[in-house]
């Protein structure tokens, strides 16, 4: 359940982006920050529920904008970026949230499908994050928070590429913290376990995926995107000033 019981004061009115945010913990993240008071500004591909959540949180008062965009479309998701930060300002947090962890065999696996896979779950981020950063270093601050995952750390089965992907994120972020922590803009990953949204909820969890997750899982319970949410705004806010380079596991202790 969504909860305004941790106030972040720096996030009040902060521009903030947030790719994948229509749907599962895109959405939550989109939510959160909007219950913090930040100027949000989404996208996604899913049209209809991105517009259903925007108009929502804009009835009870928040300041939240989003624009139906392919993130994969380096072009599309420029302009789309550039439309944000004449709605919201220039963007202070970047939320790289978008993803698709589609299963595969590797031997059926063409190089459009690699480079797509690669496009959703790295390459829109390292574009956004290269369009965002020279408004961060003129400001003199920044955050750039990736979405990565456990599942590169775990050999997982039929997810090369998504693992790939996800390996490369944790460089990325490392390389970002190193090259602009001088201009004051901090690079972290959230890196999450086993999040129980709708899709994997209706795609992949089944007995078996419970069993499994009750043995690897240190705690009880199952890891929701609200603890995903709530570990992103902490690295957004000033609380998190010193934080930068590292990887946040949100997992249960699963690795």
């Amino acid at each position: 359940m969504l909860t305004r019981s941790v106030r972040y004061e720096s996030l009040q009115d902060a521009p903030v982006i947030i790719s994948g945010g229509a749907t599962g913990i895109g959405r939550v993240l989109v939510q959160s920050f909007a219950l913090q008071g930040a100027r949000v500004g989404f996208v996604d591909c899913l049209t209809e529920p991105g517009i259903a959540l925007a108009g929502t949180l804009a009835d009870a008062g928040h300041q939240v904008a989003f624009k139906a965009c392919d993130v994969t479309n380096t072009d599309h998701y420029r302009n789309a970026l550039g439309e944000l930060a004449d709605c919201h300002g220039p963007c202070r947090i970047l939320v790289n949230n978008a993803a698709n962890d589609r299963r595969h065999a590797l031997d059926t696996v063409s190089p459009d499908q690699l480079t797509s896979a690669l496009a959703v779950n790295l390459g829109h981020a390292f574009f956004a994050s290269q369009f965002v950063i020279p408004g961060m270093i003129r400001t003199g601050s920044g955050c750039i928070i990736n979405l990565g995952s456990i599942s590169w750390m775990q050999k997982p089965r039929h997810m090369a590429m998504y693992a790939a992907a996800k390996a490369g994120v944790h460089g990325l972020t490392r390389a970002l913290a190193s090259d602009y922590g001088s201009h004051g803009i901090r690079a972290n990953t959230i890196v999450p376990g086993w999040v129980m949204t709708a899709k994997q909820l209706e795609l992949h969890v089944d007995t078996a995926a419970d069993r499994q997750i009750d043995d690897a899982q240190s705690l009880p319970g199952r890891v929701e995107p609200e603890d995903i949410a709530a570990m992103a705004l902490f690295l957004a806010s000033d609380q998190a000033r010193m934080c930068t380079g590292q990887n946040f596991i949100v997992d249960a202790g699963w690795v």
